[in-house]
C-alpha cells in the first residue's frame, strides 16, 4: 500500500522539474497534491513511529548534534514532534478509501508507540523527566494528545492514560524560562485540565498573561519574553499553542479564553505573512534560529488551513500550492535523509553549522508540523481547489496581487 502511494506520488516531482524549453503540461490532478503530502509524511515520520512501535528507536536511531547534552532527549523529541504535526491527520480516522487504511495502519502504530514511550519496563522508554529540555517535547506530546483526543487518547488503555498524565504532571518541577517556555508548562496543564478535569492554574495562565499583557508587539508578532529576534519562532511554537491552549481555556469557561478570538485574528494576520514569504521558487527567507527545522517554520501557516481562519484574500489552495512547493523542495529526492531513510542536520542536505547546539537528529522532526493541514478532509477546499499561485509567484508573472495589509489589535 505505502509503495503504491510512494510511485503514485511520483509522477508529481515531474511537475515541478525544470525544462530546457517551454512546454505545455496537463493540468494536474487536484489530489495530486494530497497523495505527495502523505506519502511525504510517511516518508519522513516511518523510521520514527515503527522503530518505537517495536521498542527498537534508542539502539536504531542515529544521533547527530553539535553537542553531546542532548542525547538523553533526542528519541523524545522525535517521537514528539512526529506525533504532534501528524495528530491532526490521524484524528480524521480509519476509512475505506487507500489513504484512510494508511491512515489506519498510522493509529495503530501511534498507539503501540506511546505505550512503550511511557512504560519503565520498555527498551524505549524515553519519558525521563530532566530540567529542562524535556518540557519542550512533553509540551509537544501534550498538544498533539490534544489534537488527536478521538483516535488516540480515548483509544490508549487506562492504564497508559495513566501513565501519561504522571509523565505531564512530572513536569511541574521544571521551571520554565520567562519565554515562550511559559508556553510549554501552560500546554501540559491544558491537555491535564482537558483529560483530567484538574489543573495547575497558576502554571496554565502564567504565560497566558504575560502574552495578552505584556509581550504583544503589533501585527501579529509577540516578542519571546523581554527580547526580540527576527526568525520563525511565532510560527514555530507561540502562535499555535496559544491557539490551542486558548481554545481549552474557553471550553472550560476560563475568563483567559475570551482571548481567543483577537488571539486567532492575530494568527491570520501571520499566516498572510508567511504566505509572502514563499518565493516563486518554494523557498523562504533564512533567518533567526532552528532553520533545521525546514518546512516546520510554517506550522501556523499550515495550522491556519486547518482552523479555517486564513485571511479572505488568501485562497486556501494557493497556500496548498506554496507548500506544496516547499515540500518538493525540501524532500523530493533524498538529500535530507541518510541511507537508512532518518533526516540528517541542516536545511538542504548535512549542513551540522547551521544548527544550534541544543538541535539534535530528534529536533529536525518538527518539520512534521507542516502537515497539519492534512488534518482537513479530501473534500475541503484546500485540497479540491485547483493549484494556484502564492502571492509571489502572482507577482512575478505580473498578476493581480493585493496589497499587504497590517491589524492594530
Amino acid at each position: 500500500m505505502f509503495n503504491k502511494l510512494y510511485f503514485m506520488s511520483s509522477s508529481i516531482f515531474k511537475r515541478f522539474k525544470k525544462k530546457e524549453e517551454p512546454v505545455i503540461e496537463e493540468k494536474p490532478s487536484i489530489w495530486e497534491d494530497r497523495i505527495f503530502w502523505v506519502s511525504t509524511l510517511r516518508k519522513i515520520t516511518f523510521p520514527v513511529l515503527s522503530n518505537l512501535a517495536k521498542g527498537s528507536l534508542k539502539k536504531k536511531m542515529p544521533y547527530e548534534s553539535n553537542s553531546l547534552e542532548g542525547e538523553k532527549f533526542a528519541c523524545l523529541e522525535a517521537f514528539a514532534r512526529v506525533f504532534n504535526g501528524i495528530s491532526s491527520w490521524l484524528e480524521l480516522g480509519p476509512d475505506s478509501s487507500e489513504e484512510g487504511q494508511i491512515r489506519e495502519e498510522y493509529i495503530k502504530l501511534t498507539l503501540k508507540a506511546i505505550s512503550n514511550a511511557v512504560n519503565p519496563n520498555s527498551n524505549d522508554y524515553i519519558f525521563i523527566v530532566q530540567p529542562k529540555q524535556s518540557l519542550v517535547d512533553v509540551a509537544l506530546f501534550a498538544q498533539g494528545l490534544l489534537r488527536a483526543k478521538n483516535q488516540i487518547w480515548l483509544n490508549l488503555p487506562m492504564d497508559i492514560q495513566a501513565r501519561i498524565i504522571r509523565e505531564l504532571k512530572n513536569t511541574r518541577t521544571i521551571a520554565p524560562y520567562e519565554n515562550h517556555w511559559l508556553l510549554y508548562t501552560a500546554m501540559i496543564e491544558a491537555a491535564l485540565l482537558e483529560f483530567t478535569g484538574e489543573c495547575d492554574k497558576e502554571r496554565l495562565t502564567y504565560g497566558i498573561h504575560k502574552f495578552r499583557d505584556e509581550f504583544y508587539m503589533g501585527d501579529g508578532v509577540y516578542s519571546d519574553g523581554k527580547s526580540h529576534e527576527a526568525g520563525y519562532i511565532n510560527s514555530l511554537f507561540i502562535h499555535p499553542m496559544l491557539n490551542d491552549i486558548l481554545a481549552v481555556m474557553r471550553k472550560y469557561g476560563l475568563s483567559e479564553g475570551e482571548l481567543l478570538d483577537v488571539q486567532l485574528m492575530r494568527s491570520s494576520r501571520l499566516s498572510s505573512q508567511l504566505e509572502r514569504y514563499i518565493s516563486p521558487e518554494g523557498t523562504y527567507p533564512l533567518i533567526g534560529k532552528y532553520l533545521t527545522y525546514r518546512c516546520g517554520v510554517f506550522h501556523l501557516l499550515s495550522q491556519a488551513a486547518l482552523l479555517k481562519i486564513l485571511p479572505r484574500n488568501v485562497n486556501p489552495a494557493q497556500v496548498r500550492s506554496a507548500l506544496t512547493k516547499v515540500l518538493v523542495n525540501q524532500f523530493k529526492d533524498n538529500q535530507n535523509f541518510n541511507s537508512e531513510g532518518w533526516l540528517i542536520v541542516g536545511l538542504n542536505g548535512s549542513q551540522l553549522e547551521l544548527a544550534e547546539d541544543n538541535v539534535t537528529t530528534g529536533s529536525l522532526y518538527l518539520c512534521c508540523a507542516v502537515f497539519l493541514a492534512l488534518g482537513l478532509t479530501q473534500n475541503e477546499i484546500f485540497w479540491t481547489g485547483p493549484s494556484s499561485e502564492w502571492s509571489s509567484l502572482k507577482a512575478r508573472n505580473m498578476h493581480k496581487l493585493q496589497k499587504d495589509q497590517s491589524i492594530d489589535f
